[in-house]
């Protein structure tokens, strides 16, 4: 780029008709290392306790929330964001923390029953309680994608 003496900016193009193709560089190819895996791929995943977030009884207590549909919504509990928490003791105790769309919800009753039932069925439960919190108050950001998807809010 230039400048004229107005302190306009002026582009100057070139024309060629060939340009040299720089030369290419030498690289001596050195045997390829086979061995930088070895140690990766020989590790066992770590084992992840029961009650942890991946353990199987866990894993078995979230798919028993899943089966838990809202009367009036066609959603599960826990894609609803109605599950806040899930804790599970190495004996077996589990406390689900939810809560409900509103306090006045017509299953307030009914529905912390159901889950400690449906969790209490889980194999390696040996105890299920549930809490019910209304703090933080449940809003539809909570939901899973999948729930606001079934929804339509997506």
């Amino acid at each position: 780029m230039t400048e004229t003496n107005s302190g306009e900016r002026k582009i100057l193009v070139e024309e060629v008709d060939t340009v040299e193709t720089p030369p290419k560089a030498r690289v001596e190819e050195a045997p390829r290392q086979r061995d930088y895996l070895d140690g990766f791929l020989a590790q066992k995943p770590a084992e992840v306790p029961a009650g942890e977030p991946g353990g199987n009884l866990y894993d078995a207590i979230i798919d028993a929330l899943k089966e838990i549909y809202d009367p009036e919504i066609p959603v599960n509990i826990y894609d609803l964001g109605l599950v806040y928490g899930v804790d599970v003791t190495e004996d077996g105790h589990a406390v689900v923390t939810m809560t409900l769309t509103t306090p006045h919800c017509p299953v307030a009753e009914s529905m912390p029953g159901e889950v400690e039932l449906r969790v209490g069925a889980v194999p390696g439960v040996g105890d299920a309680q549930v809490n019910l919190v209304w703090d933080p108050p449940w809003d539809p950001q909570k939901m899973s994608d999948e729930a606001k998807l079934e929804l339509g809010m997506l």
